[in-house]
């Protein structure tokens, strides 16, 4: 199962800021936005557990979630363990009433998706279903959480697996510094210790441990359900209390907790890992989420840390170029919590990094804090948590942390209230209660060898459709209106990316994206961050293999101010010397972390392999030496190029009219010069006429191994029946999933995926694993490989892949973030904007032997690349 890589934290959101030449505090306020009460209800049963269900008829889907209240602080004398963790994996082991594989595959069959996470203080699993769905899933999660068998062979693989995950850990450098950081700060209290828990501890648990941990925590009196969307409130509540008469309340031990004792003295560990850059973090104790300082402490961090115009991001970052990212937040759980700041840099900036956030820190108690910036705050936390409500899941995980951490379904909306009633000498006076120095832990990961007016909320109409418009200068404008909530989201793309580049301008167009944001002919990148965080907004940019899109999101009463500012930086970048340097500095770094990550590793080397001299060979970030030659003149010439009317398609969905939009984009999109769509004829990549191995060699503890095949573009007529199968071959219940997973236990994660691209792509198969047992598993998944091309998939696999791809489609179409992007890129790939819906008509009348005839079409017989990356012969 998936899990949060960090502890989850409760961050408050991006700063926003004020337009230019406007008052910053009346900017930041704008319009007063109604943030949603709430509507569900909590249903008690006899035996103590408890149900939330909220009716939501705006999409046809159902998140539904089992909520325990246990997680790894809760292990008592196996603290250290991870029991909780490897109890989230084999809930799904099989029930008294259903197998292993029966699980996986009946969620499926409802067109719906599973999955759990554990945290230091539960352990969430949910199904996220179209509403036909929502009975059936429903039974499968109340029959896991209680009926869990746990058979000892499926016991055996699942060590097995985790232990794979402890290795992935390992290597993840973001994760190994969130536990170096938990670990230094927090001597006393469980937080100290891991989710997943420590290897030699865990080594040493049996099936019979992780049973009557089961036992003793996964009773009625310890658990709720949450249940949100297109369902009737009374059945769901009849469903569950039939399914629980017979259970009755526990005996519920209690867990001793130690409270952390106070810190005395300043902590810091820095170590060596295997990686190029430096990633540290910096860290204070604070108090829980009930406590009064806390809304301060939260625009304190906002203000410090979140969006490019915070004050570390300007500082750090753009002004004296110390950071390659740098941010900070406050973890705020029910018991004490942390206020950090981190970041990335070159290992040589380190110490100046670190002393730089410290003086930040140091000026705020010293002088203080604006009441624009703490204005500014309080919109981002109107506009961050309005978002999380835009899906099923995003709402029941929202009733689900209120009700476990305060027993109040609605603190989050009175949580928010209290952010707005904060001052500046609030947020003063908790940087000089709280970020002091024997309180603070600093920790860091090193290179090897290096020293160390209102608007209400309206119930939502039936889907409206997109809405298509062509302005006079050539520019598509796509519209749709959802005024579900009060949040619009805008996408503009452009024909660009891989397509474009060559290998002396590879990596131009990510960096051209990047540069977007380094400030315009009449703003400077403070300025820009300004107006958009202090609206509550955010707006980012970022190039594809295929495209660069520019993307922002506003709430309604702030549209115009987001399409003028997205219009700013489309039409007028600057590209500043200086700017242009930070962002390539930045790009550098992620080229050297991508070398850090084995599955990176495997693919750039496989599209190398699979596409030779096609621009599809190249790589999104560029190379150290095509990045060296791109400066502000390269920039300029392309993005002239590049960025026309005729090759722009603007999206905008939301909470919207289509007349008022079409005006504005008229309005201040009207100047862009015309232009045609480039790649009208795109280059078509030479034919793979024989098959290819590579291996190569990273000092990390896992193996990866990648086979790809030569495959098709968006346009295809194959397309479609190529979707399905790489659905077939990637879900939990996939052949490939159970045999080299399930039955074999060799892998943690293994499935399939796509290349796709508007010419020519590739298919491919993954699997992450042992690097002693790379052997045995390519074994295993080319003969899957061979048996899926030779004999094709069983009607029940068909079925079940069919029924799962629609069922995500269904979920996807909650967001109109999502909506909007997907659109965009359909157009401006002249696929049409009605293409999704095609696609899914052609999933929904494809026949088991068309799938099973394009599986031999492009596997069987075809020469294949098989990349392998590992450590050493017996390093691993």
């Amino acid at each position: 199962m998936n899990r949060p890589d960090f502890p989850p934290k409760t961050t408050f959101p991006k700063t926003e800021d004020a337009a230019p030449g406007a008052d910053a505090a009346g900017a930041a306020a704008g319009a007063p936005i109604a943030f949603p009460p709430n509507s569900a209800d909590v249903i008690a049963l006899p035996n103590g557990l408890e149900l939330i269900v909220k009716e939501d008829r705006s999409a046809p889907v159902v998140s539904l979630q089992a909520w325990c209240r246990t997680g790894s602080i809760h292990e008592g004398a196996w603290l250290g363990a991870g029991l909780s963790h490897i109890l989230e994996h084999m809930l799904f082991k099989g029930t008294e009433r259903r197998s292993n594989s029966a699980i996986a595959k009946a969620v499926q069959d409802e067109g719906g998706y599973i999955n759990a996470y554990t945290s230091f203080d539960r352990t969430v699993y949910w199904i996220d279903a179209p509403k036909e769905g929502a009975a059936a899933c429903l039974d499968i999660l109340c029959d896991v959480m209680m009926n869990a068998t746990m058979p000892e062979d499926e016991y055996a693989k699942e060590q097995e697996v985790i232990r794979r995950e402890f290795a992935m850990g390992d290597d993840d450098p973001d994760r190994t510094l969130s536990k170096l950081l938990f670990a230094t700060a927090f001597q006393e209290h469980p937080y100290g210790y891991p989710v997943i828990g420590h290897l030699d501890v865990y080594n040493r648990l049996t099936r019979a441990d992780v049973m009557a941990y089961y036992k003793s925590r996964y009773v009625p009196n310890n658990m709720f359900f949450v249940v949100v969307g297109d369902v009737d409130a009374a059945a769901i509540r009849a469903q569950v209390e039939a399914f629980f008469k017979a259970v009755p309340r526990a005996k519920l031990e209690p867990v001793l907790i130690p409270a952390e004792p106070p810190q005395l003295g300043a902590r810091a560990r820095h170590l060596e890992f295997p990686t190029q850059l430096s990633k540290f973090s910096i860290a204070w104790h604070i108090p829980d989420l009930a406590h009064p300082d806390m809304p301060a402490l939260d625009v304190l961090a906002s203000i410090l840390g979140d969006g490019r115009s915070a004050r570390l991001f300007r500082e750090i970052r753009e002004k004296r170029g110390l950071a390659h990212s740098i941010y900070a937040y406050s973890y705020t759980p029910a018991h004490s919590g942390i206020f950090m700041i981190g970041g990335d840099c070159d290992p040589e900036k380190r110490a100046a990094c670190e002393a730089a956030a410290l003086e930040l820190v140091e000026s705020i108690k010293e002088h203080g804090v604006a009441a624009a910036e703490v204005a500014k705050a309080e919109r981002s936390a109107l506009s961050d948590q309005l978002g999380s409500l835009t899906t099923m899941r995003g709402q029941a995980s929202d009733l689900g942390s209120n009700w476990l951490a305060t027993r109040n379904l609605d603190f989050t909306r009175e949580y928010v209230i209290a952010l707005q009633q904060v001052t500046p000498e609030q947020v003063r006076d908790a940087a000089c209660r709280y970020l002091i120095d024997r309180t603070r832990t600093s920790v860091s990961l090193n290179p090897k060898g290096s020293a160390g007016a209102e608007v209400a909320l309206h119930h939502a109409p039936p889907d409206s459709p997109i809405q298509k418009f062509t302005l006079a200068n050539g520019l598509t404008l796509l519209v749709k209106e959802n005024p579900k909530l009060p949040l619009v989201s805008l996408r503009a793309a452009f024909r660009a990316g891989l397509l474009a580049e060559t290998a002396e301008t590879s990596g131009i167009s990510r960096l051209l994206a990047a540069s977007l944001m380094q400030g315009t002919a009449t703003r400077s990148a403070e300025a820009l961050a300004d107006a958009i965080e202090s609206a509550g907004g955010a707006m980012s940019a970022d190039a594809g293999n295929n495209s660069l899109t520019v993307a922002a999101k506003v709430m309604s009463p702030d549209l115009r101010l987001g399409l003028d500012l997205m219009a700013d930086v489309i039409l007028r970048p600057a590209f500043p010397e200086e700017g242009v340097a930070t962002e390539r500095s930045g790009q550098i770094a992620a080229i050297k972390e991508e070398d850090e990550r084995p599955m990176s590793v495997a693919g750039k080397a496989l599209r190398r392999a699979l596409f030779a001299d096609h621009p599809y060979a190249l790589e999104r970030t560029g190379t150290l030496a095509s990045l060296a030659a791109i400066g502000p003149a390269e920039l300029r010439a392309f993005h002239g190029a590049t960025f026309t009317a005729g090759n722009c398609v603007l999206a905008v969905f939301g909470d919207v009219k289509a007349d008022h939009v079409l005006a504005l984009a008229e309005e201040l999109f009207g100047a862009m010069p015309a232009g045609e769509r480039p790649f009208q004829s795109p280059p078509e990549a030479a034919p793979l006429v024989a098959p290819d191995a590579i291996t190569l060699i990273k000092d990390k503890q896992q193996g990866v191994l990648l086979i790809g095949y030569r495959s098709v573009g968006v346009a295809s007529e194959d397309r479609a029946l190529l979707e399905l199968l790489d659905e077939a071959c990637s879900d939990m219940a996939s052949r490939f999933f159970l045999r080299i997973r399930e039955e074999m236990g060799l892998a943690y994660y293994v499935g399939a995926s796509q290349f796709l691209g508007m010419e020519d792509g590739a298919f491919l198969f993954y699997v992450g694993t042992d690097p002693l047992k790379l052997d045995e598993v390519q074994s295993a998944m080319q003969h899957e490989i061979d048996d899926l091309a030779k004999n094709g998939l069983t009607e029940e696999e068909f079925l079940r892949a069919k029924k799962t791809y629609l069922g995500k489609h269904k979920i996807q179409r909650q967001s109109n973030g999502s909506l909007a992007h997907a659109a965009a890129l359909d157009e401006l790939y002249d696929l049409g904007i009605d293409h999704t819906d095609k696609l899914l008509a052609e999933i929904e009348a494809c026949t088991l032997d068309q799938l099973n005839a394009t599986a031999a079409k492009y596997l069987l017989g075809k020469p294949a690349v098989s990349v392998r990356v590992m450590p050493e012969a017996g390093s691993a």
